[in-house]
């Protein structure tokens, strides 16, 4: 497999698994001789695809902890998390060389300063360094349990916690083609997300795999329609807020997605409607949904399309892994709502430098992280999210995901977006479930011609009591979280609530 191409970049360049392997064996000599050690702490800042994958690589290599920082934190974020993973080094590219002017002064214990992409003052030049190294393999020191990197949670709940990832967990992650199935001309096409917990969900698999890795610097809508057609991209992993982007006008239909032979979802629920629509446009692609969080990435995976499994099902856990359900009490259920428990290989070591959130996680092996699910009598998961998400109505407790399925249904509806918001002001805070009323917020399909009341009878018609909008507002978009895919990250129902909750 030496000569097989093992990543295309921007469609400008091509290197076979030979030419990275050297490449990253380069970077390895490179980063050892600006003092780089094992063991040691070295933050990377990277933007460009390219940088993250050959960079990431050759840190592994060296045996050094990666930390793996996210490009569109601010300066506050950043300086945070640099201090507290006590990383001596960081290495960082063009695309980055702003913010780092921001938060060098701020760093202290930061004493090797790395660029890619030519010389700074006082910064060592990676490139410089790399077109004198031997692409000869270094000495490699990291293995097994050894720490290998730090990938950080979103911090929708607060400051970003690092989750220590070891080699084993990172390539039993990698290891997702034992369930879902790759063939020799198999092309796994992404974007700039694949630094952080990407890299070890969706770059390391594609490499582990024998994939061809198609890179790109944006994975939005407009640049799917383009590259997939150019580079005969076979695979995918995408969250459905990217499809219902990808649909919401007709500017997909031109575009030949006839290479694509697999879709695979998760991160948030997959309404029907939409996975009607994906099969439409892409009637050759299987599509698979899965669950997992950072702290335990592709945890459990299934076949949504085939009839296989109920859709809003996750599938089961995954080759070697294990899923539970229990109640508050510890004891496993089956048919009934409790906390989800995740173990396996995969599974983190525990938050770095924070023994006691460790603790609260880490239970006899298993890792809970907090989501709420089902396991049915076959072992499927049904991950119902997190209770704050829950909209409680009419003494009922509804998922928002089952009022977006349903005005997914409606043709003119392109994405909705459900909040509770308290339905007495002076209830709010109080920190005891109260009763909420329903806000929807719903983006129009181009061309159609919705009106918040029509929305609201539609899905008066659709919908028991408990679960129909109070109020509908429409909106020209919904908000995402910035994943660096160049398409929507996750919905952000926080948002949605601040900028709308009034109208309830």
């Amino acid at each position: 497999m030496p000569d097989k191409v093992a990543l295309t970049y921007c469609g400008t360049r091509s290197l076979t698994y030979d030419r990275l392997n050297r490449a990253v064996n380069r970077r390895a000599h490179a980063l050892a001789d600006s003092g780089v050690r094992p063991g040691q702490r070295v933050a990377a800042l990277i933007s460009e695809t390219l940088g993250v994958a050959e960079v990431y690589l050759a840190l592994f290599k060296t045996g050094a902890v990666t930390a793996a920082l996210n490009p569109f934190w601010d300066a506050d974020v950043l300086a945070g998390v640099v201090e507290r993973c006590g990383a001596t080094a960081l290495v960082y590219d063009p695309g980055m060389d702003a913010l780092v002017d921001q938060v060098r002064p701020r760093l202290a214990r930061v004493h090797t300063w790395i660029r890619l992409g030519g010389p700074v003052r006082e910064t060592v030049d990676l490139d410089a360094l790399s077109a004198r190294a031997p692409d000869t393999e270094p000495e490699i020191h990291g293995t097994g349990d050894d720490p290998m990197a730090l990938f950080f949670t979103s911090g929708s709940t607060g400051p970003p916690k690092a989750v220590v990832h070891t080699h084993a967990s990172s390539l039993a992650s990698a290891r997702l083609w034992l369930d879902i199935p790759r063939g020799a001309d198999s092309v796994f096409g992404t974007g700039a997300i694949i630094w952080g917990i990407g890299f070890t969900a969706i770059a390391g698999p594609a490499l582990y795999g024998g994939l061809r890795l198609v890179l790109e610097q944006d994975w939005g809508p407009k640049d799917f329609l383009a590259v997939v057609p150019r580079e005969r991209v076979t695979h995918v992993s995408l969250i459905p807020s990217f499809f219902s982007a990808l649909f919401a006008d007709d500017e997909h239909t031109g575009a030949d997605l006839s290479s694509v032979t697999t879709v695979i979802l998760g991160g948030e629920p997959l309404a029907p409607a939409l996975l009607r629509r994906i099969k439409e446009r892409m009637p050759g692609a299987a599509v698979y949904g899965y669950y997992g969080q950072t702290e335990a990435p592709y945890s459990a995976c299934g076949r949504l399309d085939d009839g296989s499994q109920d859709l809003r099902s996750a599938g089961r856990a995954r080759t070697g892994f294990a899923v539970r359900v229990t109640r508050p009490s510890g004891e496993p259920v089956v048919g009934e709502v409790g906390e989800i428990h995740l173990a396996g290989a995969h599974r983190m070591a525990g938050y770095d430098g924070d023994a006691d959130a460790t603790a609260r996680v880490l239970r006899d092996g298993w890792y809970v992280g907090g989501d709420l699910g089902r396991l049915d009598a076959d072992g499927r998961l049904y991950v119902l999210g997190r209770r704050s998400d829950a909209i409680l109505k009419g003494g009922r407790w509804t998922r928002p995901a089952e009022i977006e399925e349903a005005a997914a249904e409606l043709d003119a509806v392109a994405e909705a977006g459900a909040v509770g918001t308290p339905a007495h002001e002076e209830t709010a805070g109080s920190g005891e479930p109260v009763e909420q009323k329903v806000l929807l917020a719903v983006v129009p399909r181009a061309g159609s011609s919705a009106t918040e009341l029509g929305i609201r009878a539609e899905l008066a018609a659709r919908l028991p009591e408990h679960r129909r909008p109070d109020a509908v507002v429409l909106v020209d978009g919904l908000p995402h979280g910035q994943d660096a895919s160049g398409g929507p990250g996750k919905l952000l129902r926080d948002e949605i609530r601040a900028r709308y909750g009034h109208l309830a």
